[in-house]
């Protein structure tokens, strides 16, 4: 800070050593505002796109589970790889609502449709995110007996006792889809469809306030697709 007694004047000096008046310093502090703003303006535009991308993903697999020829392919699939793809396409969104995710690997092949867990993972991935202000999300995987389980649990608002039976209903968002007009309702119908259809299983606990887990149970020998 640099004063000018016989003016009377306090000038900011910059690294240069030029001064700053306070104009200057107005326009300064006005273009990290304008900058700020277009930033922030950037993160809502790439997250309302991203979620366009979503919902026509979401309608091509709709229509390709509707279909009556099967698009299956079962061969033995890493599940790390699956579940740290699926973290990195989610990992801006998640940065930018400081939401944490806790995942420290494994080593587990399954037998199952790569394409089709991928798209599951990112369903239920994409609801902790969603319905998680604050927080962080937690990935596990467990071996038990012949079966391996993934489980994702969050942080979240949770879902009511009364919606619970209902979630993989087609079409019903429940009293947190009518909070968030821009449910569906079609994703976890499509991942117990798509579960079905492989031979695995998906349930869903919850607690109002304190969070979600939902648990996948996979093959880990080859079986016949349905």
């Amino acid at each position: 800070l640099i004063c000018d007694d016989e003016q009377s004047q306090c000038h900011i000096g910059d690294m240069t050593g030029g001064n700053i008046g306070a104009a200057g310093l107005n326009a300064a502090l006005k273009q990290q505002s304008v900058l700020t703003e277009l930033s922030d303006n950037m993160d809502s535009f790439e997250d309302e796109l991203f979620r366009i991308e979503e919902y026509v993903g979401m309608a091509l697999q709709y229509q390709r589970v509707s279909s009556t020829e099967n698009d299956f392919v079962l061969e033995k699939v890493s599940v790390d790889g699956v579940i740290r793809d699926t973290i990195k396409k989610y990992a801006k969104i998640m940065i930018r609502r400081h939401i944490g995710i806790n995942y420290s690997g494994t080593g587990q092949e399954v037998y199952t449709d790569g394409k089709w867990l991928a798209f599951m993972l990112e369903q239920i991935l994409s609801n902790a995110i969603k319905y998680t202000p604050q927080g962080f999300v937690t990935i596990e995987t467990a071996e038990e007996k012949d079966r391996f389980f993934i489980t994702i649990k969050d942080t979240g608002i949770g879902i009511k006792a009364e919606d619970l039976p209902r979630v993989f209903e087609k079409g019903y968002t429940g009293s947190n889809g009518r909070t968030d007009k821009r449910a569906t309702g079609i994703g976890l119908y499509l991942c117990r469809r798509i579960l079905a259809k492989l031979g695995h299983s998906i349930t869903i606990v919850s607690t109002p306030g304190v969070g979600t887990t939902v648990r996948i149970g996979l093959e880990q020998d080859a079986l016949e697709v349905e």
